[in-house]
């Protein structure tokens, strides 16, 4: 992996604290459906942090699931919203 901001290969991994110091800082994938909301189904996708070396750069990866790769992938471009995808 590349720094996106200057290009160097030395980035540290690391994890991103949130002010309980828990360390669960995640992804919230803002399309849940009104029944997971209601039931309390998460639909978060963990983050991995890196940190550039030399410009100090941090920079974000969220851990897509496979079924989150096939969904969002068959398209290109920007994402249809929810109605569109109905509609199709």
């Amino acid at each position: 992996m590349k720094c996106t901001a200057c290009g160097s290969t030395a980035l540290v991994e690391g994890t991103l604290m949130d002010a309980n110091s828990t360390g669960d800082i995640s992804f919230k994938i803002e399309e849940s459906s009104l029944i997971k909301r209601i039931f309390g189904i998460r639909n978060n996708r963990p983050v991995h942090a890196y940190g550039c070396v030399h410009c100090h750069h941090l920079q974000l990866a969220v851990d897509f699931s496979e079924a989150d790769l096939e969904r969002y992938q068959e398209f290109e471009g920007q994402q249809p919203g929810v109605l569109e995808r109905i509609n199709s």
